[in-house]
């Protein structure tokens, strides 16, 4: 079975992930992953959007480290790094997610 190639997060950039967040649809993926709590296949993350536009945000966000995709069976299953991403680069990713859910 084929796997998706992530980046260790010594090879995770700021600016990558700063990229990634910029654009509101992948944005909205971060934020329900993060209001979820656990992990999400794509579709249900699809955001009524083309699966090929979908792919190309998800390839992005994985890219810049922010969200790992493990193949379990048939699904995509799709995970933030927070821990690693808060640990390398402190505070970024949640002061994303508490502009997201102001009230949270």
């Amino acid at each position: 079975m084929r796997q998706i190639k992530h980046p260790s997060i010594d090879q995770v950039e700021l600016t990558d992930i700063m990229y990634a967040l910029s654009d509101p649809t992948r944005l909205e993926i971060v934020g329900r992953l993060a209001n979820a709590g656990r992990k999400m296949t794509c579709g249900e993350l699809d955001l009524n959007r083309p699966k090929s536009s979908m792919s190309h945000h998800f390839k992005i966000l994985r890219a810049a480290g922010i969200v790992e995709t493990l193949i379990e069976g048939t699904e995509h299953m799709n995970a933030l790094r927070v821990e690693e991403i808060e640990q390398k680069f402190p505070g970024v990713l949640q002061s994303v997610l508490r502009a997201l859910n102001p009230t949270q």
